[in-house]
């Protein structure tokens, strides 16, 4: 006998797709604020703490949203909010000091959202 696999729960309304994709848009923008603020202040634990932080959220829109624009989402208000604090401002005043810490996390971010959307998606578990 072999048992028979369980049919895939149904996905959820457009409305609450959505909405999922905006609440991680919001907690990219969050996640890439705090994570160069931390980053910069402290250098080796603080990136990788910021690192983490950056993977996590990745990684959960994936598996919440169960498609690669979870990770999107995510990965475009992060980005937004990295690039929006690298700018500075006309006075010169800027969060990022221009070291290898904040390329280190630039990048090291960009290439976390391109590895958490290109992971394979695992089947909905059934309720």
């Amino acid at each position: 006998m072999s048992p028979t696999a369980p049919a895939p729960s149904p996905l959820p309304s457009p409305g609450v797709r959505y909405a999922s994709y905006g609440v991680l848009l919001v907690l990219g923008a969050l996640v890439g604020a705090a994570g160069s603020l931390v980053q910069a202040a402290w250098f080796s634990g603080g990136l990788l703490l910021a690192l983490l932080a950056t993977a996590g959220l990745f990684y959960g829109g994936l598996r919440a949203t169960g498609t690669q624009v979870g990770v999107a989402a995510a990965a475009a208000g992060w980005l937004v909010a990295v690039i929006l604090l690298s700018l500075g401002r006309p006075e010169g005043d800027g969060a990022f000091g221009g070291g290898a810490g904040e390329l280190i996390f630039l990048f090291g971010g960009m290439a976390l959202a391109v590895m958490c959307a290109t992971l394979p998606r695992l089947p909905r578990p059934a309720p």
